[in-house]
């Protein structure tokens, strides 16, 4: 019961139900691959690697900052520094997501499972960043924006430069909200010695940065559509996508954080969802 309980603080504390933020973008990258729904077991495997690289970069991440999050009154309540998880018990947990995730990938071709150790390296290297360099929020933005090129060579056992796009444009997409999500610990990161750009430059440079970053994304989206020959509905997606992100920076401002959780954790969660949607939509017509 102990150990079951264990996986369910874990699960929690991770927060699993969240691997949708990169998820859709993923399977955009398959289907543009494929030019339309890709093969069913194909879709499985995507899936199983996205949780289960995820899951073992929110727990590995969980398990490197578990000092840093005892100092933080935000974070103090944390699974780990409140003693609900021992790191022992995390990092093993970190190492079966890690496992499984090689063992999906090899699934897939024998291209992914060649690259799914530096996959892995990618996503777990960013837990340290903010220990040395500001742009850490870039960092996890490459994590992330790995996935809609990973998924086009899971379905392709190559690459094409046209997927990097999606992927610079999920890079800065990520970027942007990290970036609104780390001014909460902008005094509390001066303080304790780590980077960010809100501590190193302030709230509000880091707002405007983060604006000029969404704007980028949508740049890279309208120019994707038109590098894959998209139709309206994909175009009608970035434009759905561009009031979405205007939403999100209309509830928060460097004044009033009040509302930064719904707008990290809601809205980047139904852009990615809605992008993918009008995307999939517009290559199903196609056909």
């Amino acid at each position: 019961m102990a150990f079951f309980r264990s996986i369910g603080v874990t699960l929690e504390m991770i927060k699993w139900e969240h691997s949708i933020f990169a998820l859709p973008f993923a399977l955009t990258g398959a289907m543009l691959a494929a030019g339309g729904v890709p093969h069913p077991v194909q879709i499985f495997w995507i899936i199983v690697c996205m949780v289960t690289a995820r899951s073992a970069a929110m727990a590995f991440n969980r398990w490197a900052d578990a000092s840093l999050d005892a100092a933080n009154p935000r974070t103090r309540s944390r699974a780990i520094p409140a003693g609900l998880l021992t790191r022992r018990f995390v990092g093993g947990f970190t190492c079966v997501m890690a496992a499984l995730f090689v063992l999906a990938a090899g699934q897939l071709n024998r291209f992914t499972l060649l690259l799914s150790p530096v996959a892995l390296a990618v996503i777990l290297v960013y837990s340290y960043t903010k220990r040395f360099t500001r742009w850490s929020h870039l960092a996890l933005g490459v994590a992330l924006g790995t996935a809609p090129t990973a998924a086009w060579i899971a379905i392709r056992g190559s690459l094409d430069s046209r997927i990097l796009i999606l992927t610079v444009a999920v890079m800065f997409w990520v970027a942007g909200f990290d970036l609104l999500y780390a001014c909460q610990d902008a005094g509390h990161d001066r303080d304790a010695g780590l980077f960010s750009v809100p501590s190193t430059y302030g709230v509000t440079a880091a707002f405007w940065l983060a604006r000029a970053m969404h704007l980028v994304m949508l740049v890279l989206l309208v120019w994707l559509v038109r590098v894959f020959t998209l139709g309206p509905a994909a175009l009608i997606g970035v434009a759905v996508v561009g009031a979405l992100l205007l939403y999100e920076h209309l509830i928060v401002s460097p004044r009033d954080l009040r509302r930064l959780n719904a707008a990290f954790f809601t809205m980047n969660g139904v852009i990615s969802a809605v992008f993918f949607l009008f995307v999939a939509a517009d290559l199903l017509l196609r056909r």
